[in-house]
């Protein structure tokens, strides 16, 4: 059974850049008539904000987009909040821990702190690894444990090679060791992001992820987690990131780019859905048009391949219009 998902982490207001990956990925799964999700990652907890986890949904609806299972809607494969999913993550990483693959790492935190969420991808976290702790001895550990608690890595096979097809990037193949040994339970007792998410769209049945391109050198490690617990990984499609006037990732640097500041303008959301179908090549031209009216025109053109720079105009436009 075909299933897709969108995944948004609470910790701020959904922007244009958000809207425009959550329509794609909902175009994807209602042409190829599958169930869609929406799950909340907001495994990060000091980061994540119930009042964020609303206005995303309030968001979305006013976008005219929907969702077969949620938070709000519950069904077979909940919970859909990542801080309810915990006992998952924890079984994970006792199979893990089982095969040898995990090992404590007490490298300061400072060198850990991006890890957890990583929500532009592995680059945010600096160089890869380079096995300090992988190798330590038991007496080396125990002696490093009592100055601080240990973060937990997975332990790359050494020369491993990664290949994936990604509908959007087309073939992938990450270098030898690419990374490094990855973490996959903070010192502070946080999951990370690549082992929830790649838990979570095993446990949910997910299908088909599409995502944004900023987390394509992260699908990676969510393959190597996937095969070492013997769970069979989605199709990707990692879309080009929307892009400033500036030639920067779209923020709230450029504007009210954020659907909660363009509704309280007084945007009509068919105007909002018609730019971005305009990005996203699925229209010739902006103009008003509702999500499902563009399921059509989604399943005749293909994904676009390379990044969409903002206007200044078409932003002000909109506002004006």
């Amino acid at each position: 059974m075909i299933a897709g998902r969108f995944a948004p982490t609470p910790s701020g207001l959904m922007h244009l850049g958000n809207a425009r990956t959550a329509l794609l990925a909902w175009l994807q799964i209602r042409r190829l008539g599958g169930s869609f999700l929406l799950r909340m990652e907001d495994i990060d907890g000091p980061r994540s904000r119930p009042d964020y986890a609303e206005a995303a949904l309030r968001d979305l609806r006013w976008l005219g987009l929907d969702w077969d299972e949620g938070p709000d809607r519950g069904g077979p494969r909940g919970p859909y909040t990542q801080s309810e999913r915990h006992a998952l993550y924890e079984q994970a990483l006792e199979r893990l821990r089982g095969q040898g693959l995990l090992y404590p790492c007490y490298c300061s935190r400072a060198e850990l702190a991006a890890v957890a969420s990583a929500p532009h991808g592995l680059a945010s976290e600096g160089p890869a690894y380079p096995g300090t702790c992988r190798c330590l001895t038991e007496e080396e550990r125990r002696e490093r444990a009592l100055r601080k608690p240990p973060s937990l890595r997975f332990a790359v096979p050494p020369g491993r090679i990664v290949r994936f097809d990604d509908e959007c990037a087309g073939p992938q193949e990450t270098p030898p060791g690419a990374g490094g040994d990855f973490v996959v339970r903070r010192a502070d007792g946080i999951f990370s992001y690549q082992l929830a998410v790649a838990v979570d769209d095993a446990a949910m049945g997910i299908t088909h992820v599409l995502r944004g391109s900023d987390l394509l050198d992260s699908t990676p490690r969510q393959l190597l987690l996937l095969e070492a617990l013997g769970l069979a990984p989605p199709r990707y499609a990692h879309v080009p990131l929307l892009m400033g006037p500036d030639g920067k990732r779209l923020a709230k640097r450029h504007g009210g780019t954020s659907l909660q500041a363009l509704r309280e303008a007084g945007v009509r959301p068919e105007r909002v859905v018609g730019l971005l179908a305009r990005w996203s090549g699925l229209l010739e031209r902006a103009e008003p048009v509702r999500p499902r009216e563009l399921v059509e025109a989604a399943a005749k053109r293909p994904l676009p391949a390379l990044p969409i720079v903002v206007r200044e105009e078409e932003l002000s436009g909109m506002l004006e219009g």
